[in-house]
C-alpha cells in the first residue's frame, strides 16, 4: 500500500504492466525471419500477414500510450523532459547511422580505386540529373518543413483549425515526396549492384525514403490526435518529438542532394 502512494506521489511515469513489448518482439522476431523466407523463397504472403499482425500491435500500444498521456494524466512535465531526452539521444543515433553511409560515399569519391578505374563516378554510371526530379524533392521537403514549424505555432497559440490544415499539407507534401522517389527508382540509369557508387547511392537514399514514411506515418498520428483535441498549446510533446523527426529528415535529404546528386 505505502509503495502504491508513493508511487501516485511523485513526478515520474511508473509504468504499469503491459503485454505489448513481448508480443511486438515476438512479432518483429517473426517478421525477420518471413522476410529472410521471402528473400530465399520468394514466398511474401508471410511477410504481408506479420507486417499487418505488426501494426496492429502497435497501434494497441500506442493506444494506451495515447490513454496515459491524455486522459490519466500520466506525462508530468519531468516525465515529458525524459522523453525530449530520449528523443535527442534517438535522432543523435539515426544521424550516425547515416554518417556511415555517407563515410562509405566520400571514402569511394574521393579515393577511388582501381577497380572502379579510379573514377568517380565509376565508367558507364550516368548519374541523375540534380536540376529536375531531385531539386523538385529537395523543394517539397524545404515547404514541408515550413509547413510544419507554421503547424507546431499555430498549436502554441491555440489555433488549432490553421494547425490541422498546416499539418495536412505537411503530410500531403511527404506522400507527393515519397511517390516521386518511388518514380525515380523506376526510371534510374544504374541499379544497386552497379559498383559502389549504385550500392551507397540507393542505401543511403532509400534508407532516407523509409525514413520519410515513418514521419509521415508519425505525423498522420499527431493530425488524428489533433482532430480528437488531444493537444494544447503546453501539452503536445508527441507532436514536437515528430517535427524534430521530420526536420532532421529534411537536413539529411540536403545533404544527399549536395554530396549524391
Amino acid at each position: 500500500m505505502m509503495n502504491k502512494i508513493i508511487n501516485n506521489n511523485q513526478p515520474f511515469h511508473m509504468v504499469t504492466q503491459s503485454p505489448w513489448p513481448l508480443i511486438l518482439s515476438i512479432s518483429m522476431m517473426n517478421l525477420f525471419m518471413s522476410t529472410s523466407i521471402w528473400f530465399n523463397q520468394s514466398k511474401f504472403m508471410l511477410l504481408i500477414i506479420n507486417l499487418i499482425l505488426m501494426m496492429m500491435i502497435m497501434m494497441q500500444w500506442w493506444r494506451d500510450i495515447n490513454r496515459e498521456a491524455t486522459f490519466q494524466g500520466c506525462h508530468t512535465m519531468k516525465t515529458q523532459t525524459n522523453m525530449k531526452i530520449g528523443m535527442i539521444m534517438f535522432i543523435s543515433s539515426e544521424i550516425l547511422f547515416f554518417i556511415s553511409f555517407f563515410w562509405a560515399f566520400f571514402h569511394s569519391f574521393l579515393s577511388p580505386s582501381i577497380e572502379i578505374g579510379n573514377l568517380w563516378p565509376p565508367m558507364n554510371i550516368e548519374k541523375f540529373n540534380s536540376m529536375s526530379i531531385p531539386l523538385l524533392n529537395t523543394l517539397i521537403l524545404i515547404t514541408s518543413g515550413i509547413s510544419l514549424t507554421w503547424s507546431h505555432h499555430s498549436i502554441i497559440k491555440s489555433k488549432f483549425k490553421k494547425s490541422k490544415m498546416s499539418l495536412m499539407i505537411t503530410i500531403m507534401l511527404g506522400i507527393y515526396f515519397t511517390s516521386i522517389q518511388l518514380i525515380e527508382y523506376f526510371e534510374a540509369p544504374f541499379s544497386i549492384s552497379d559498383s559502389i557508387f549504385g550500392s551507397t547511392f540507393f542505401m543511403t537514399t532509400g534508407f532516407h525514403g523509409f525514413h520519410v514514411i515513418i514521419g509521415t506515418l508519425f505525423l498522420t498520428s499527431c493530425l488524428m490526435k489533433l482532430m480528437n483535441l488531444n493537444y494544447s498549446k503546453k501539452h503536445h510533446f508527441s507532436f514536437e518529438a515528430a517535427s524534430w523527426y521530420w526536420h532532421f529528415v529534411d537536413i539529411v535529404w540536403l545533404f544527399l542532394f549536395l554530396s549524391m546528386y
